[in-house]
């Protein structure tokens, strides 16, 4: 009997995505795990495995289609046997192959774009009959020693996904957080009605990242009661050390960045003063364990934010090494859900533009961000003398509702001193 494939959620807040390329045609057999097409989402382009064995009988929705719902029949798959012709009339509602790009939510059924079924809606396993898994949830599963029967799998059909492993491993707050009710949205205001007043330009069509960061950047100015605490801190040590540092790396091809020690330097502060690593959930909050720092990177479209995770404990050599990897993959669009969905805290460092203080938007459901400022040479005042120093800004913009002033002047004055007496935070 032949089966429908259908457009897959590839993380737990995607709605629709864009199928950018078919990797399979019509008549290709194909295997459990094998590459069936590449499908864009508001922050990435990740690759679509196939679930089933068969042939593809028929493809629906075309290459360059936007705007395909979760859950819409995208293509039929025929089992081994099955008459193609035959299996390409399963779903004659559907729509064609040749359909218009951008018009493939339109032409397709309305069941079909119901959403995706939620994790517990679906077993991954049916009595007498093998668990549903990807290759890599098998191998994870393989590796942490849990039972892939034991999973409700969020993929397509049951599938048991890399995400439900995680899912598996989390701490009880971080099932909290899924679970925990969101604060009472106040009605939006409408953007105003675009008037060109007769001037030249050009209609520049927005991407789905570029709406993605309009709607939260909105949602946080509105939901979220800001407040902005900012401390000057001295870099001479740190760049001092930092020097030191990459001579040592050097022989093993480790380039230490100001950013990566501020990373490191932000991670501690908020260990050592857990009220700012927080989450504010409605009647209740969730105070984080670790520190998992999302680092703000600018790519062609908008703003994305890598995680270092547990920027608390690790070396300045392995957050090195893991955001140039994260940055160069963020820049091709190649990073998992996971890797940009979560965090407990944001840093945006805009001093490489020469900017020297600025106050960066909450990034939610995280209580707090870092922005980083310009380092530059100030008059300033060293063991009761005024000297000439090389100093930079940091402004931490904190959720009010979960963190207190004097909590975030707390966080402040540490992440100064460890930035001001870089040892410390190497210890």
């Amino acid at each position: 009997m032949s089966k429908k494939i259908q457009m897959p959620a590839l993380s737990p807040t995607m709605e629709e995505g864009t199928l950018a390329k078919w990797l399979v045609k019509e008549g290709d057999t194909v295997s459990s795990g094998d590459l069936l097409a590449e499908i864009e989402t508001d922050k990435a382009t990740m690759e679509f495995e196939a679930v089933d064995e068969g042939k593809i009988a028929k493809i629906l929705v075309s290459e360059g289609s936007e705007g395909v719902k979760v859950g819409t029949v995208i293509a039929i798959i025929a089992e081994e046997g099955e008459d193609l012709a035959e299996a390409a009339q399963n779903d004659a509602a559907a729509p064609k192959a040749g359909a218009t790009p951008k018009k493939a939510e339109a032409a397709s059924s309305a069941p079909a774009a119901a959403p995706a079924p939620k994790a517990d809606a679906v077993p991954a396993k049916q009595d007498g009959a093998r668990v549903k898994a990807s290759p890599l949830a098998r191998r994870m599963a393989e590796q942490s020693g849990i039972d892939l029967a034991s999973l409700k799998g969020s993929g397509p059909n049951g599938r048991v996904v890399k995400a439900d492993l995680e899912g598996a491993g989390k701490s009880a707050p971080a099932t909290a957080q899924a679970a925990a009710p969101a604060a009472a949205a106040p009605t939006p205001v409408a953007p105003a009605a675009a008037q060109d007043f007769g001037i030249p330009h050009e209609v520049v069509k927005l991407s789905g990242m570029r709406k993605t960061i309009a709607r939260r950047l909105t949602e946080s100015k509105q939901q979220v009661p800001h407040i902005y605490l900012t401390v000057d801190v001295q870099l001479d040590r740190l760049l001092k050390l930092r020097s030191e540092l990459n001579a040592g790396l050097a022989s093993r091809g480790v380039k230490l960045s100001v950013n990566d020690l501020l990373i490191k330097a932000l991670g501690v502060a908020l260990v050592q003063v857990p009220e700012c690593n927080v989450q504010f959930a409605g009647d209740q909050m969730l105070q984080f364990k670790r520190a998992d720092v999302s680092v703000a990177v600018s790519i062609p479209g908008g703003l994305i934010t890598p995680i270092i995770t547990e920027a608390d404990s690790k070396s300045v050599s392995a957050i090195s090494t893991a955001m140039k990897d994260l940055a160069s993959r963020a820049k091709d669009g190649k990073l998992a859900p996971q890797e940009y969905q979560g965090g407990t805290a944001s840093l945006s460092n805009m001093g490489m533009f020469g900017i020297k203080q600025f106050e960066a938007v909450i990034n939610p459901p995280q209580g707090m961000i870092m922005a980083i400022g310009a380092g530059e040479k100030r008059p300033f005042v060293v063991d009761d003398a005024l000297q000439i120093a090389t100093v930079m800004s940091a402004t931490g913009s904190f959720d009010h509702r979960a963190i207190d002033g004097a909590d975030g002047a707390r966080l402040m004055q540490i992440f100064r001193e460890l930035v001001e007496n870089p040892l410390g935070m190497l210890a």
